[in-house]
């Protein structure tokens, strides 16, 4: 028995929410917050939001740095590539045409494609609970920076 007022013993804590990888990673490609798929996650064009406006999800944790860039690098230098070489292959033309053509396709590509997948790494983070997004006020652990160590 416990004295009045006193609250009862509760162990395993309070069950947290979901956080689905893919469900999250899906919210964040979408530019919106991985916590509740409503609010924005870029104030900026790669500039993420510190909270979500709507539901209050501290995003300021992420560590984004350059993941998102080396995947964006990866996917259009293989879709680029593979371009050329049909491309070469039906039509003999002048390596100018060719850069002329492929350089400013490769460079619309990236820009339009490093949004959607920094908000997708970002979701990923934050569904996995990755540097800081796991504790309520990023001071678990891993602290806000990623490390113990710093």
């Amino acid at each position: 028995m416990h004295k009045s007022g006193e609250q009862p013993i509760q162990y395993g804590g309070v069950p947290e929410a979901e956080r689905p990888p893919m469900r999250s990673i899906g919210r964040g490609m979408r530019s919106t917050c991985p916590a509740c798929g409503t609010g924005k996650l870029f104030r900026a064009y790669i500039k993420p939001v510190d909270n979500c406006g709507v539901c209050g999800e501290e995003i300021h944790h992420h560590r984004a740095d350059d993941l998102p860039a080396y995947i964006v690098i990866v996917v259009v230098g293989h879709v680029m590539m593979t371009g050329y070489m049909l491309t070469d292959m039906a039509f003999r033309v002048s390596p100018w045409i060719h850069l002329a053509i492929w350089v400013p396709i490769a460079v619309l590509a990236a820009l339009l494609s490093i949004q959607p997948i920094k908000g997708g790494v970002i979701g990923l983070q934050w569904a996995l609970k990755m540097h800081g997004f796991g504790s309520k006020h990023g001071d678990g652990p891993e602290g806000r920076h990623g490390g113990p160590h710093e």
